[in-house]
């Protein structure tokens, strides 16, 4: 079986004697021949060149074990493709070029069908990805959520207290639901290129689904990501990742995605026998693990393996990114004990 081979059947829920292993933000700062290349190319040049984004992209894969990669890019690409483009701060975080202040503004934004001319590289990336993995591997593609890239729009970067989002979403509906409404149809677009260009699955981050309130997830976030589901090809394999969205696991098992990705605040096992047999997991050991020491994160990574077994439809993951902080001897700790699980 080839990790390509293990990671579809544990999307599909088929039982394994281990479950495949990938973890987000995989290929970044942790790596020091990451870190050499970045100090020659800056990270959007990295974005948005197909031969270094395939090289970032593969050099996990080429120190550990792993059995998906993940296409190194940023959520950020489908504003700066509709018309807003963003950089990083000095003092650290996002900046967008501009806020979305008004409708006028939204109405402003380019149409979906920018997209693949704009982010041609990103497609281009993936072909190339797909011929270096030659089916060994899964590939993963990946965006945000609309919600999620809303937030950083409207906003004008990085935030704290969300306040602009949700002042539109509260005050502002109409607007809202245009802004979210191009941002659905410009990720349904650019899905399904990835898709096209060799993407064996994709990742949806919903990284700032937890700041909604609970009555207003659906409304804010969860229609759109059902949407998203529903306008790729039917059992494409879809994982959403929304961090610190617990109380909606049941409703997000329902969009039609094929995965959950669950934070590391979750009681795996018990997230596993609440949903159907029909929607795997994926997750979700604490990435801070990962900055302690091999001893540490085999004895976590074990029980977690432990509290799983016998139960199907497992990607092990982190329950967030891996930090910049993280020794290369824990990842390495990881991934052997995931790999020689029996």
């Amino acid at each position: 079986m080839t990790s390509r081979d293990r990671f579809l059947a544990a999307c599909a829920g088929t039982p394994l004697d281990r479950p495949p292993l990938w973890v987000m933000r995989q290929a970044g700062r942790y790596l020091p021949e990451y870190r050499a290349l970045k100090a020659k190319s800056s990270f959007l040049e990295m974005v948005r060149t197909p031969s270094l984004a395939t090289e970032v992209t593969l050099q996990p894969l080429r120190r550990f074990a792993l059995d998906a990669a993940i296409l190194f890019s940023d959520i950020l690409v489908i504003p700066e493709a509709l018309g807003q483009g963003y950089r990083f701060r000095d003092e650290g975080g996002i900046a967008m070029e501009y806020r979305l202040d008004t409708r006028a503004q939204v109405d402003r934004l380019a149409p979906a069908t920018a997209v693949p001319e704009r982010l041609r590289y990103v497609a281009d990336a993936l072909r190339l990805l797909k011929q270096e993995l030659g089916g060994q591997k899964a590939l993963l593609g990946f965006g945000g959520s609309p919600w999620t890239l809303a937030t950083y729009m409207v906003e004008g970067g990085s935030s704290e207290e969300f306040e602009r989002i949700k002042q539109l979403f509260y005050a502002d509906r109409g607007t809202f639901d245009a802004l979210l409404e191009r941002l659905t149809a410009a990720l349904a677009t650019y899905f399904r290129m990835q898709i096209e260009a060799g993407a064996d699955a994709i990742q949806i981050f919903d990284s700032w689904g937890g700041i909604v309130a609970g009555q207003d997830y659906e409304a804010a976030s969860l229609r759109w990501i059902r949407q998203l589901v529903a306008a790729l090809p039917a059992g494409f394999p879809v994982i959403i990742y929304a961090k610190g969205t617990a109380p909606h696991l049941a409703a997000q098992a329902a969009t039609g995605a094929r995965v959950l990705s669950v934070d590391w605040t979750c009681d795996l096992p018990a997230v596993r026998r609440a949903l159907p047999a029909s929607v795997a997991v994926q997750g979700n050991l604490d990435p801070v693990l990962l900055n302690t020491t091999p001893d540490i994160v085999r004895r976590e990574t074990t029980r977690l393996l432990g509290a799983m077994r016998g139960l199907p439809g497992h990607i092990f993951n982190l329950g967030h990114g891996i930090l910049p902080q993280a020794k290369i001897e824990c990842m390495q700790a990881l991934v052997d004990t995931v790999t020689a699980w029996k």
